[in-house]
C-alpha cells in the first residue's frame, strides 16, 4: 500500500461514524449559533412579532453583564475544586486497591462502580434527602435539629459538590487502578530495595509513569465538571437563593427558559461550547502524547 492509501485508510474507517454523528451534533450546534445572533423571545417563538437580527448584540449583552463575568468565575472556581477532590479521591482509592485483598477490593469496586452507574437525578435527589433539615439522615446522626444545608452558599456548594465528587471518582479510580497495575512489579520491588518509602515510591516513581494518563483523567474531568447542570438544578432548586449557586450551564438554561430570552440564552451555550472545544483539543492532543508514549 502507498503513503497515500495507509494515510487515507484511517479516514475511510471514520466515515461511517461521521456520517451518523455530524448530523446529530452539526445540526444542533448550527441552530445555537443561529440563534445567538437574533433577537429571539417568546413574542417570536409564538410568530406573534417578526425574527430581527442582531449579530452580536446577545454577546455584547452578554459580555457586558457582570452578572455572567460573576457566574463564569464561580464555575470556573467550583469546577477546579471538583476536579481537584474527584482526582485525590480517585487516586487515593486507585492505591487502595492496590493494597486490600480481593473480597475487599471486590466489594469497593461494586460500590464505586453502583455510584457511578447511578442516574444523575436518582444521585441529587438521594443526596437532598440524606441532607433534609428535618428529616435528613446526616442531620440525625450529626445531632442537629432542623440545620438547612442548602441556605449558606459555601455549605451547599459543598453538598453538592460532594454529590458530584461522588458520582465521578469511581471512573478515576479503575483508570488509574489500571495504571497502577500495569507498572511493572520489578520496578517497584527496585525502588523499595534502594530504600525507598511508599509515599516517595508513589510520588517519584508511580506518579511519573502514570503523568499522560493523569493528563486524560484531568482534562476529561474538566470539561465533565465545568458542564455540570443536574445536581446544581435540582439540589438548589434552580440555583440557590437568589441565584446564589448558578453555574453557567444552569443561567443558559434560566436565561432561555425562565426568562424566555433564547437569543442571548443560545448565545451562553456558544460560549460554553467555545470554552469546552478549546479544553477538547488539548485532551485530543493528551491521547496523541500518550498514543505515541504506548
Amino acid at each position: 500500500m502507498t503513503q497515500a492509501g495507509r494515510t487515507r485508510t484511517p479516514w475511510l474507517y471514520l466515515l461511517p461514524t461521521v456520517a451518523v454523528l455530524a448530523p446529530l451534533f452539526g445540526y444542533p450546534i448550527y441552530m445555537l449559533g443561529l440563534l445567538s445572533v437574533f433577537d429571539y423571545r417568546q413574542a417570536q417563538v409564538s410568530g406573534g412579532e417578526p425574527t430581527t437580527f442582531i449579530g452580536f448584540g446577545n454577546y455584547a449583552t452578554l459580555f457586558g453583564d457582570p452578572r455572567f463575568w460573576s457566574i463564569l468565575g464561580q464555575t470556573v472556581v467550583f469546577a477546579a475544586v471538583l476536579v481537584i477532590v474527584t482526582l485525590a479521591v480517585g487516586a487515593a482509592l486507585a492505591v487502595v486497591l492496590t493494597r486490600a485483598g480481593h473480597w475487599p477490593r471486590l466489594l469497593l469496586s461494586l460500590a464505586a462502580m453502583a455510584a457511578w452507574a447511578a442516574p444523575a437525578m436518582t444521585g441529587s435527589t438521594v443526596w437532598m434527602f440524606l441532607f433534609d433539615a428535618d428529616l435528613g439522615l446526616v442531620n440525625q446522626v450529626l445531632g442537629i435539629d432542623g440545620f438547612n444545608w442548602f441556605y449558606d452558599r459555601w455549605v451547599t456548594f459543598g453538598v453538592v459538590g460532594a454529590t458530584v465528587v461522588w458520582h465521578s471518582f469511581p471512573l478515576v479510580m479503575v483508570m488509574l487502578f489500571a495504571g497502577i497495575q500495569a507498572i511493572p512489579v520489578s520496578v517497584r520491588e527496585a525502588a523499595a530495595l534502594d530504600g525507598a518509602s511508599e509515599w516517595q515510591s508513589f510520588w517519584r516513581i508511580i506518579v511519573p509513569m502514570l503523568r499522560p494518563l493523569i493528563t486524560i483523567v484531568v482534562i476529561q474531568s474538566i470539561i465533565w465538571d465545568f458542564k455540570i447542570f443536574t445536581q446544581i438544578y435540582v439540589m438548589t432548586n434552580g440555583g440557590g437563593i437568589a441565584g446564589q449557586n448558578s453555574v453557567l450551564n444552569v443561567y443558559a438554561y434560566q436565561t432561555a427558559f425562565g426568562s424566555s430570552e433564547y437569543g442571548l440564552g443560545s448565545a451562553i451555550g456558544v460560549v460554553m461550547t467555545l470554552i469546552l472545544l478549546v479544553v477538547t483539543l488539548f485532551y485530543i492532543r493528551a491521547l496523541h502524547r500518550t498514543g505515541e508514549k504506548l
